[in-house]
């Protein structure tokens, strides 16, 4: 075959502007070429694998046989930029900006509070933006669908929800208004009686600018002329390590899948890519058939539908809809279960991207659709090269010319023998089955061949396909696990000709039943079917203890649960075919039939109107948008990687241990020093000062003790250098035991971190005595990861001179910080700069984190003299920095029979990991908010914190108490079982009642929380709805609704007196001044009246800056553009406080609104 012309010149469309790459490195993705090399850094890194949707962006293309074009949004980073060719990509930026104007969705995302670290926002915006370029009048429906592959963790999802659902033409807010069914009008009732104004509005609609789908930017007119060229050549891309190639032809397709047979085929990049990031997979080739016609269509005929393999999973449900929407029901079970399944299958990002033969043919075991697809009978067809083939025949003799293609003639009397050659295309056709799901080498694809196409043969009146699935979210989350059954019957009857059972995430691969189906050939579809039915599949399907993924016996449940509810199914179908046949299943079954619902979120917040005589320029008490908010939706919101590159800056990634505890024997950084760009590697020996501070270890230095400590750290030119000169880095190591993992082993082993926290009231044994009941238990509640958006981040800068350090950091602690640095680099604190802006989430895993690893980053900063961006990887981020505190609570109760507690003897065990950290702080807190809002008058708890081969868990909302209240609230659940009472009662009996002292000698009022108590039954219709629960429950035996409500007593305050302020709101301006540390605020007035508002406290997404804003704003009263708060520095503030624990603002707010005390009305910047 001739050669075809090559090109290896790039080109696409970035917001308008065209970018042409020559020889573009094909394992560059968009992501980094946007931030690194556009510098476009509104889109966001926060997991690399699709999964958050941080990073969103829209792409367009053009069909040249549709003449359409196409948008569909994709997360940037698993998107090869090689695979851009011709294609227009849409950024934050491209849609609207503070410098110019913003676009409406940016604009709506804001003024609906739909922001609050602003991490996520630029991906949200986008994610809407996409729907809206396809729908500009969507549905609450379509909004939801479009956000399932965005995560946020600070919002709680529904003001960003409710900010889409303002495009909406449909309403989408409660119709009850007036009927006096609504919470509303109950609220109004109460509010005339309190004399109190409810205010319910937190934005106005009348201000939003209208969405004008004419004012989009157009698509560029010289991609459609790419496109419709005819004259295309093979794209060639040669990178440092690999190359890629985009044939232009299908031919050319499979000319290059038999020259380079390992070369994985690459469309969507959501198989190859995650391979190649978290198995450390290596392809020195790459082949991508994007866009070749002949994997993109779609042929109905009367007995099925022939999907192409190039078909997306979005253009494949589109695809199914038609199709649904065409045909006859009893024909289309398949199609309807895959979309079902389609809707929920990761988000729309990923759906848009991934492939219908991509995702066949990778075979993941947690495919949703493959289980479905085997259940329906579909087909693969396949297509290489072909070979080349003798073919034999006898000809009779003649007179004439003979053939061309005859090359060999043996003639005979009568006849000739006739060699012929012939090119045999390869075509073949494979079942979709268990063979090949379970990649059986004689069911799997050779190596040249590639899915030309899907066949999916339409379902029959007698035949039922269903797939089932549970998973912990209902979007984006993989199945725990998930199945597609189909059944066909003899015609008119119940009894199973042919029956086909797939299970995914028990095993390596999708699983078949085989075995199963086969005994149960010629049953009757009846209660006796279903129980051998049960007994049987757990005797095939086997799922060893350790297997991956673990909940081996939930699983093992799940398998009959889905067979189960897959029996209901085809037994309710049957009955409505024949309903005097075929007996419907029991009414109070019905709901294990339906698919769980994806709703709208729906809500209201109340809040105090501001006092109608209140100043207009006062802003306290209104509901202000987040100061931030606009740059978090326009991207222009600057976090520590947003920061522009500084000269000679180089990149830094980790080694940890892959030991729980060992000693280390050797480290071997030869083969990482000599990859290219490497800098130099950064082990315990470069650490000038101390690298075990406080007991924190920066760099591990003769032994390990948990998996996941750092060992060292290499920095290098770019990070892809830095991340695989890491992986060269060999250690050696020699297990020491114990190792221990647990809290039972580290109770066993006597180790523990702090010694035991103790408070008592009463006499607890004396008052056991006199109870009618006593219960005893224990609870095990497991951790949490923190997941910030943003990843722990630090952008090291080294001074020329006095050994300056300089750090922009994501923290809730710049001081502690600054303390880390200094003693790691041993150089006074006044010599270390840590600045603040702001930082994508914390939620407490930026308080002692962020220091231990400011202070690795700087002494690597300090050894190679040059800044150091050092930006954790997600996975790098989870292992390192651990999370919440696993807890044991072990409780002895002593109760009357009407349910008040006499006596409570409680001990909570945490599990802090490997070093100190926050865990002492921890269970001090467990400890003293232990009773929670009960008052029992013989009272005694006790806590340790316990020492494990685990990376160290740190502070997280709520300090503990999250934990122990799920252990407070267990045992009064155990008390209200045995008294035969309801939960709510027994909380109410025991509540505090009147002023007392609590068990750590504090007095309490309880007013507020019996206020707040009784306000929370009444507003909810508490009792009304949880009859209705329980009249639900009656009614449906296998789905069941329930309604608790839980009070808390949290007090605002930490442990230690290190972290906490002194009591501001106190105290007298002298004494103010002559306090050593307190909170503080720095104020600059400038001649132009305009304000500058400096405090300690960090912006991690609460508002903070916002509120001390309004602080300033009412005490100078000066409307809020007059004020300004730039960033949070030791250099302006020093000794500040955490931010942390709910006190920011109280501390913060005091010491901004202290500063102006000593200023006179005429001292007022509104004044001059």
């Amino acid at each position: 075959m001739p050669s075809l012309p090559s090109s290896d010149e790039l080109i696409f469309f970035v917001n308008g502007r065209k970018v042409v790459e020559k020889s573009a490195d094909p394992e560059m993705n968009l992501l980094f070429y946007l931030r690194k090399v556009l510098h476009l850094t509104g889109s966001k890194y926060g997991c690399g694998s699709g999964g958050c949707g941080a990073c969103t962006v829209m792409v367009s293309r053009y069909d040249p046989k549709t003449k359409k074009i196409r948008h569909y949004p994709v997360t940037a980073c698993l998107v090869p930029i090689c695979s851009l060719y011709g294609a227009a990509v849409t950024t934050i930026e491209g849609i609207g900006s503070i410098k110019t104007r913003i676009h409406p969705v940016q604009e709506r995302l804001a003024k609906c509070h739909g922001t609050q670290c602003g991490f996520c926002s630029p991906g949200m915006a986008m994610s809407i933006y996409t729907l809206l370029r396809n729908h500009p009048e969507p549905t609450p429906e379509q909004i939801m669908e479009a956000l399932g592959g965005n995560l946020c963790r600070c919002t709680g999802y529904r003001p960003i929800i409710e900010s889409g659902n303002t495009f909406c033409v449909a309403s989408t807010v409660c119709q009850m208004k007036g009927s006096g069914k609504c919470c509303m009008d109950q609220e109004e009732r109460s509010s005339v009686k309190g004399q109190e104004k409810i205010c319910t509005k937190l934005y106005n609609e009348d201000e939003f600018q209208p969405l004008d789908p004419s004012q989009e930017p157009i698509f560029p007119p010289e991609l459609i002329r790419m496109a419709e060229d005819p004259s295309k050549r093979r794209l060639t891309f040669q990178g440092e390590r690999t190359t890629w190639m985009t044939p232009v032809t299908l031919n050319d397709l499979l000319e290059l899948k038999t020259n380079y047979p390992k070369a994985p085929l690459v469309m969507g990049n959501t198989t190859v890519g995650p391979g190649i990031k978290f198995k450390d997979e290596f392809h020195p080739v790459f082949i991508s058939p994007f866009g070749l016609p002949e994997l993109y269509f779609v042929d109905s005929t009367d007995n099925g539908v022939t999907i192409g393999a190039g078909y997306s999973l979005a253009q494949l449900n589109d695809a199914l809809r038609f199709i649904v929407s065409e045909q006859p029901k009893e024909k289309t079970k398949t199609y309807r279960a895959l979309l079902t399944h389609l809707r929920t299958l990761a988000g729309v990002q990923i759906r848009s991207m991934a492939t219908l033969g991509g995702h066949v043919v990778s075979r993941p075991n947690f495919s949703d659709l493959n289980p479905i697809l085997a259940a329906g009978n579909a087909t693969i067809n396949l297509k290489s090269k072909g070979d080349t083939a003798w073919n034999l025949k006898l000809e009779p003799k003649s007179s004439g010319p003979q053939p061309a293609l005859w090359l060999g003639i043996l003639q005979l009397d009568t006849c000739i023998l006739i060699k012929v050659i012939s090119l045999i295309e390869g075509e073949r056709q494979i079942p979709l089955d268990g063979h090949f799901l379970e990649r059986l080498p004689e069911a799997d694809l050779k190596s040249e061949e590639i899915v030309l196409s899907v066949y999916i043969p339409h379902s029959t009146q007698w035949h039922f396909v269903s797939g089932l699935r549970l998973a912990q979210r209902q979007e984006n989350a993989f199945a725990i696990v998930n199945a597609g059954m189909s059944v066909k019957f003899e015609d008119g009857t119940d009894t199973i000709k042919d029956l086909k059972i797939f299970y995914g995430r028990v095993g390596p691969t999708v699983v078949s039943a085989n075995q199963t189906c086969k005994q149960l050939i010629g049953r009757q579809w009846d209660d006796q079917m279903l129980s051998d039915a049960c007994r049987l599949v757990l005797e095939e399907i086997y799922i060893p203890p350790g297997a991956e993924g673990g909940m081996v016996e939930y699983k093992r449940t799940l398998i009959i649960s889905l067979l189960f509810k897959f029996y209901l199914k085809v037994r309710r179908g049957l009955n409505k075919m024949d309903p005097q046949k075929f007996p419907d299943i029991p009414e109070n079954f019905m709901s294990a039939v339906d698919n769980f619902p994806i709703g709208t979120p729906q809500g209201l917040q109340m809040f105090q109107c501001v006092n109608p005589y209140q100043p207009p320029q006062d802003p306290v008490g209104h509901p202000m948008m987040h100061q931030s908010a606009i740059k978090h939706a326009t991207g222009e919101a600057v976090y520590v990687d947003d920061m522009p590159p500084v000269a000679q800056e180089l990149f830094l990634a980790v080694v940890t241990s892959t030991r729980a505890h060992a000693k280390i024997i050797a480290i071997d950084v030869s083969e990482a020093l000599a990859l290219p760009g490497v800098v130099d590697v950064i082990t315990a020996e470069d650490v000038p000062g101390d690298d075990n501070y406080k007991g924190e270890i920066l760099y591990a230095q003769n032994e390990v003790i948990c998996v996941g400590q750092i060992v060292c750290t290499v920095a290098a030119d770019t990070y892809a250098h830095a991340k695989e000169a890491a992986k060269k880095v060999k250690v050696a190591y020699e297990d020491i035991e114990p190792r221990i993992i647990t809290i039972e082993q580290a109770l066993e082993y006597n180790s523990f971190l702090s010694d035991e926290k103790k408070i008592e009231q009463g006499n607890v044994e004396q008052a056991f005595k006199h109870v009618d009941q006593i219960i005893e238990g224990e609870i095990h509640v497991e951790g949490q990861e923190h997941f910030y958006m943003e990843t722990q981040t630090i952008l090291a800068i080294p001074k020329e001179e006095d050994k300056e350090m300089v750090l922009h950091i994501g923290t809730q602690f710049p001081t502690h910080v600054q303390e880390f640095v200094a003693a790691a680099l041993n150089i006074p604190e006044n010599r270390v700069a840590c600045h603040m802006k702001r930082t994508g989430g914390a939620f407490g895993g930026k308080v002692s984190k962020s220091a231990l690893l400011g202070a690795v980053c700087a002494v690597a900063a300090n050894k190679t003299g040059r800044p150091i961006r050092f930006v954790l990887e997600r996975g790098d981020d989870m292992l390192i920095t651990a999370g919440r505190h696993p807890l044991l609570g072990k409780y002895k109760i002593g109760f009357m029979n009407n349910g008040v507690i006499k006596a409570a003897d409680v001990e909570y065990y945490i599990n802090g990991g490997c070093t100190p950290d926050e865990s002492e702080l921890v269970i001090e807190f467990v400890v003293l908010k232990s009773e929670n809002a009960y008052h029992i008058p013989n009272y005694r708890c006790r806590g340790r914190a316990c020492k494990t081969n685990l990376p160290s868990n740190t502070s997280f909302r709520g300090f503990g108490f999250p934990q122990v209240s799920v252990v407070v609230e267990a045992y009064i659940t155990a008390v209200a079982s045995q008294c035969n009472l309801l939960p709510e009662e027994v909380r109410e009996i025991n509540m505090y009642k009147r002023i007392s002292k609590t068990a750590y000698k504090q007095t309490f009022n309880p007013e507020p929380l019996r206020r707040c108590w009784k306000e929370c039954l009444e507003k909810s219709s508490f009792h009304a709805r949880k009859r209705d629960a329980e009249e639900f429950n009656k009614n449906n035996y296998w789905k069941k609704r329930g309604l608790a409500v839980v009070p808390m007593k949290y007090t605002i305050a930490l442990p230690e007196a290190y972290y906490n302020q002194v009591r501001l709101g106190e105290m007298s301006l002298e004494v103010w001044g002559q306090i050593s540390s307190p909170c503080a605020a720095l104020v600059h007035i400038y001649t132009d009246g305009s304000v500058l508002v400096i405090h300690g406290g960090c912006e991690i997404g609460q508002g903070l800056y916002t509120k001390m804003i309004q602080v300033a704003s009412r005490e100078l009263n000066i409307p809020v553009s007059y004020i300004h708060t730039s960033e949070t520095s030791t250099v302006t503030v020093p000794n500040a406080s955490i931010t942390a624990g709910s006190m920011g603002t109280d501390i913060n707010g005091r010491a901004v609104q202290v500063t102006f005390l000593s200023f006179s009305p005429s001292d007022s910047a509104g004044n001059n």
